[in-house]
Order: C-alpha cells, then sequence, then structure tokens
C-alpha cells in the first residue's frame, strides 16, 4: 500500500520510457516519508483511444490510493509534489493531474491478511 496508477496517452510512453515514468511516481511518494519502504506500488496504462476536452492533446492521470489517516496536507503536498516531478520531466504535455482517494481500515483485505 499504497497504489499509484498512472493513466496516460499512448504516446506519453514514446517520450519518456515507462520505466522512467513508474519510477518518478515511485521516487516522489517514497521522498514525502508517508509510506514504508517497499510498500508502494505504481503501475501505468497507456490509453490508444481517449477524449480530453474533445481534443487527442496528451494527458498523464494518476489516481492514488492511500490507506486513510494522512491529513489533508499531507495528501496535498504528494500531489503537488508528484505534479511538479511529472511537469518537469514532460513539460510539453498539456494535461497532468492527480486525485488521492483513502482506502477504509476496516474494509481493505489482501492476500497476507487471510
Amino acid at each position: 500500500m499504497p497504489h499509484f496508477v498512472i493513466d496516460c496517452s499512448e504516446s506519453i510512453i514514446e517520450m519518456k520510457s515507462p520505466e522512467e515514468i513508474l519510477q518518478k511516481v515511485y521516487d516522489t511518494a517514497e521522498s514525502t516519508g508517508l509510506f514504508g519502504k517497499g510498500d508502494i506500488k505504481v503501475r501505468i496504462n497507456p490509453f490508444q483511444h481517449y477524449n480530453i476536452g474533445n481534443t487527442k492533446d496528451d494527458f498523464i492521470h494518476i489516481f492514488a490510493n492511500v490507506m486513510e489517516g494522512r491529513t489533508v496536507s499531507q495528501k496535498s503536498d504528494l500531489s503537488k509534489k508528484t505534479i511538479t516531478e511529472l511537469r518537469s520531466m514532460s513539460p510539453d504535455v498539456p494535461v497532468i493531474s492527480m486525485n488521492i482517494r483513502d482506502f477504509e481500515k476496516a474494509t481493505y483485505c489482501n492476500r497476507s491478511m487471510i
């Protein structure tokens, strides 16, 4: 935990390698100190078919799912740092965004908990 799922236009992974994008998000999340070492999971979904405001503009959007307990300020800082790093890495991408959702401890379950 946490899970960072990156949706992006397919051409994004032609500009930067998927590994480079994944590592940038991982390193930024780790740098915040909000998560345990080795707990961060990052995945990427490049899309060939999409519509952004009736355009085919390139985009990167990160859906971050984190265990409840972080403050709004901590989550805001995580979003801002991540977007800043991605904007620096890909200055020509017009749409870069992120949202963070909390997992509830009471309803979360994984393999090791059974």
